[in-house]
């Protein structure tokens, strides 16, 4: 017979006061916890203070709720989801992967995965003066409304970085409407390097990969991957 693992039932019985917090969204009493953990109350009362001291619980005056701590562990657990999505993408077309978002009116790159083998492109110049010529970018103002979009590039100068570079508000407002939650830069950022991204469904972010431009048709061939990948890292957003 395989050996019982030793638990310690302190923290077994804290555990279970958080499942039984967090399985309802309304706030639970420490009576109505108590039974339906069968932890006496008086070591209920005791663990709730300890949890809600921590910041795994919040006390209000209809009883406690989840607290930010939880919150907290959950976004570590969706970031890591993340990064598998995009390391899935990295493999499967041999490119690096990234995912950037509108933040507080700046597209703001949050994740790349990438490898000696396939390289990050040279950031040289940051998303802040940028977005316009990068596929990330584009795909993220597809996202929006169209009259953020015209508030952003009324804001945003449309620098020219390189020959290929969209410099007119109103033929990049015309090509991101017409290629909608597809977009692509042909070293418009960077000479040599050809970047392809999809909007994430029903968020103002995008996925997106780069590679050298010699690679464009074998990657764009392969778009329902980036597809695939934005509608998981919805879900994972979810």
């Amino acid at each position: 017979m395989a050996a019982q693992p030793t638990l310690i039932h302190s923290v077994t019985r804290a555990l279970h006061l958080l499942d039984a917090v967090g399985v309802t969204e309304s706030p639970q009493p420490a009576k109505k916890l108590a039974r339906a953990t069968g932890i006496p109350l008086p070591t209920t009362y005791h663990l709730l203070r300890t949890l809600v001291h921590e910041g795994y619980l919040r006390r209000t005056p209809e009883g406690y709720v989840l607290g930010e701590r939880v919150d907290v562990l959950g976004r570590g657990a969706q970031t890591r989801h993340v990064r598998q999505i995009l390391r899935r993408l990295h493999d499967n077309l041999r490119a690096a992967a990234y995912l950037a978002l509108l933040d507080d009116g700046e597209v703001r790159l949050t994740e790349i995965v990438d490898s000696p083998a396939a390289p990050r492109t040279d950031l040289w110049v940051g998303f802040h003066d940028a977005a316009h010529a990068t596929a990330l970018g584009k795909a993220v103002l597809a996202a929006l409304p169209e009259e953020s979009r015209r508030e952003y590039l009324a804001t945003h100068p449309l620098v020219d970085l390189t020959p290929h570079t969209v410099t007119s508000a109103r033929v990049l407002m015309e090509e991101v409407a017409r290629t909608g939650e597809f977009a692509v830069d042909r070293e418009e950022y960077a000479l040599g390097v050809m970047c392809a991204a999809v909007v994430v469904p029903g968020l103002p972010q995008a996925v997106a990969v780069s590679v050298p431009a010699g690679r464009a048709q074998e990657v764009l061939a392969q778009a329902d991957e980036l597809r695939r990948a934005a509608q998981l890292i919805a879900l994972a957003r979810a």
